[in-house]
């Protein structure tokens, strides 16, 4: 059986790297993205289980990434999960209005990932 795939984007080096080796731990199959433009197309293209993104992403403005992955029919499905410093009220919003299925702290997605994973992943 074939692992699942989960698509991370990340700039900053910890918390990224780390939520790549414990998801690789937790037997998924990672493909890491540094720049928010690439996202969509990697999203079509790969087909993940679920998206996981640095709400703090510098390049793009991550909000009209998530937005443009929720109106994409190939990728609309997916669950995303963005993850970010506590400080950022005013860009959690921007992405829960975008559509993020899930928003936690960096510290709380490393410490508990799998339960953020089975959040993330319950069929509404």
């Amino acid at each position: 059986m074939q692992q699942p795939l989960a698509l991370v984007l990340y700039e900053k080096l910890l918390p990224g790297s780390q939520l790549v080796n414990r998801l690789q731990d937790l037997k998924y199959r990672v493909q890491a993205i540094s720049d928010a433009s690439m996202l969509v197309e990697c999203a079509e293209q790969a087909r993940p289980m679920l998206v996981f993104t640095d709400l703090e992403s510098t390049r793009n403005n991550i909000c009209s990434t998530i937005a443009r992955l929720r109106q994409n029919p190939a990728t609309k499905h997916l669950p995303i999960v963005a993850f970010g410093g506590e400080q950022t009220p005013d860009l959690q919003q921007a992405a829960q209005a975008a559509g993020v299925t899930l928003i936690v702290s960096e510290q709380a997605l490393l410490n508990h990932l799998a339960e953020c994973l089975q959040q993330a992943l319950e069929v509404e």
